[in-house]
């Protein structure tokens, strides 16, 4: 039998796995690096970058809030005096716990994986807004340009630090690129501002013993996945039904893999039921085949929003590895 990892290096290389993967199984996700603060349910926090995040008691995520008081980038022409980057953590004190799980870590059954978020289009709109970021790769091009190569500049020492301390095998990143429906921009646009930050970005980790990158988008995304495969992705983590996935294998499966094709939104919700999550997962393993392809819920962590749901995810995979393989 083969280990975790073996089994999806199998799956993504168009091998023989022995098994489905089943979801996040080949990541041992390290959480404790100080990668900034995170807003918890029932919280308002703000961060190191001055954005302020709530995250409404009862609702399934937070974000950032954007009125006229706690927008930290009102003019994107003066971004160089509204954004500051927080300082890099290099404490050996913030990084200990980081440390210890990444040294823990069976590299043989699974991936050290370094978690990173949000991405250079998260933190773009996280700063300004949706609509504001938006309107300004079309106003603003220029100043948009040297706002991103900032945040490069940024995640590179943040990465500089992490690999020196955790020497991960693979880096779990998100970047939320697109609606359910539709990409926020262009293939044209997203590939003049983002293709190359994160060619240097994915390019980096790659040259320092990164084997793995994992890019998360629960969206639909079709049209970026030529880019996907310039920047460096390995597998596309998030992909929904609204992207046809069993199309993308055939068109793409050999550059690049796609672990989701389950909606966590017909799946992970308060009235969930087992017969449920085998429907959707049984759908998705018949039709995306056993190569280039992990079914998973589309959500962004190893765990589901409704207790229970991962866990029953996993069965169900279980149960159509059994009559697949």
């Amino acid at each position: 039998m083969l280990t975790k990892r073996q089994n999806l290096m199998e799956t993504i290389k168009g091998g023989n796995p022995d098994r489905f993967v089943k979801q996040y199984e080949y990541m041992d996700l390290i959480m404790e690096a100080p990668i900034g603060a995170m807003c918890g349910p029932g919280q308002t926090i703000k961060n190191g970058w001055g954005i302020t995040f709530t995250w409404p008691e009862g609702q399934l995520g937070g974000f950032p809030i954007h009125d006229d008081a706690h927008k930290v980038l009102k003019d994107i022409t003066k971004w160089r005096e509204q954004v500051i980057a927080p300082a890099v953590e290099t404490s050996d004190e913030a990084w200990a716990a980081a440390v210890a799980h990444a040294n823990a870590v069976d590299r043989t059954e699974q991936f050290a994986t370094a978690f990173v978020a949000p991405g250079i289009f998260e933190m773009t709109h996280h700063l300004m807004s949706m609509e504001d970021a938006l309107m300004a790769l079309y106003e603003e091009p220029e100043d948009m340009h040297d706002l991103i190569d900032y945040l490069v500049d940024y995640e590179l020492a943040y990465a500089k630090e992490m690999i020196s301390r955790l020497h991960p095998d693979c880096i779990f990143h998100h970047d939320d690129w697109g609606s359910q429906r539709s990409s926020f921009v262009s293939p044209a646009m997203f590939d003049e501002f983002f293709v190359p930050a994160y060619k240097k970005i994915y390019g980096y980790y790659k040259e320092n013993g990164v084997e793995l990158i994992v890019h998360h988008s629960d969206s639909y995304a079709a049209n970026l996945v030529p880019a996907m495969i310039e920047m460096g992705i390995d597998i596309w983590q998030g992909v929904m039904t609204t992207n046809n996935v069993p199309e993308l294998i055939e068109k793409y499966g050999k550059q690049i893999s796609f672990m989701g094709d389950i909606d966590s939104g017909v799946v992970d919700f308060a009235g969930w039921t087992p017969e449920i999550i085998q429907h959707y997962t049984e759908l998705a393993c018949k039709e995306c085949g056993k190569l280039y392809f992990i079914p998973g819920a589309s959500h962004g962590l190893n765990f589901g929003c409704y207790p229970g749901v991962y866990e029953s995810n996993d069965e169900a995979i279980d149960k159509m590895t059994k009559e697949m393989f």
